[in-house]
């Protein structure tokens, strides 16, 4: 697949390997260089992630999150101390 450089440097991804990626409007990419090649990989951020995660009951979030929070808390105390 071909694409052209514009002037200001931006290039157009092909709408298949935008699907084939997951890559959708705003989404961030990271381009690796390899020799001559370069390499387009898209950023997964943990917004990217929202709903993967199933609860084990329904409204139990809310609890499972104050339970990390406070384990990370705790960690951070130790390590502090």
């Amino acid at each position: 697949m071909l694409s052209t450089v514009t002037g200001k440097g931006q290039v157009t991804i092909p709408k298949s390997i935008r699907d084939a990626l997951g890559i959708h409007p705003n989404d961030r990419v990271a381009f690796i260089r390899e020799g001559e090649r370069v390499l387009l990989h898209p950023i997964r951020t943990l917004k990217s992630f929202r709903g993967a995660v199933k609860t084990k009951e329904p409204g139990s979030f809310i609890k499972e999150r104050a339970q990390a929070k406070a384990a990370v808390a705790r960690r951070v105390a130790e390590e502090s101390e």
